[in-house]
């Protein structure tokens, strides 16, 4: 199938179009079929870049989509998302720091992306074995600081005193810093 070829290697413009009609189907304009949400869960699975387009109005629900099979997958017992992350993530909408979240969620999928084999391996070996002890260490305070300061007293105890918002962008630049630290000398 050439559209699909063409869509997996990613140039721009070579995206599927998949039409969305009123009656919730979807057509693959590529393969000239009728095709489900769990056809399109595979092609993301597979790399294969599509955009859905509602068939009346022509507007881009690509977006709207994809969060649609999430809710599917969370509701059918693949729960990959915990409620402590729902959580927060809903808290941060209307937030002042809600326009840095999709670079943040997207440069941090990126960068498990890139050292998914080597997290992989961390977890087979045991995580307490390895290098990936303490990178884990970090990213674990590093979320913890950055939920700290997105939504204030949201991960505090009500003995701790509260850090002033400076200190705290502090402690995550360096905490972040160290893990990329870390990771860089872990990927030569």
């Amino acid at each position: 199938m050439v559209g699909r070829a063409k869509a997996a290697s990613g140039e721009v413009g070579d995206a599927i179009i998949i039409k969305k009609y009123a009656n919730r189907r979807l057509y693959n304009t590529a393969s000239s079929s009728y095709i489900t949400l769990e056809d399109l869960a595979r092609m993301v699975r597979e790399n294969i870049d599509f955009q859905v387009l509602d068939a009346k109005s022509g507007d881009d629900i690509t977006h709207a989509i994809l969060t649609q099979i999430i809710m599917d997958e969370e509701a059918n017992g693949e729960q990959m998302l915990p409620v402590s992350f729902l959580r927060q993530l809903i808290g941060m909408y209307g937030n002042s720091m809600q326009a840095m979240m999709p670079s943040y969620l997207e440069a941090s999928m990126a960068n498990f992306r890139d050292n998914q084999s080597k997290i992989r391996e961390a977890f087979e070996k045991g995580l307490s074995a390895t290098p990936f002890a303490a990178i884990h260490e970090t990213n674990m305070a590093m979320m913890r600081a950055a939920a700290d300061v997105f939504l204030p007293g949201m991960g505090k105890t009500k003995d701790k005193p509260k850090p002033a918002a400076t200190d705290e962008l502090a402690v995550l630049r360096e905490q972040m810093a160290a893990m990329q630290k870390k990771l860089d000398e872990l990927g030569k």
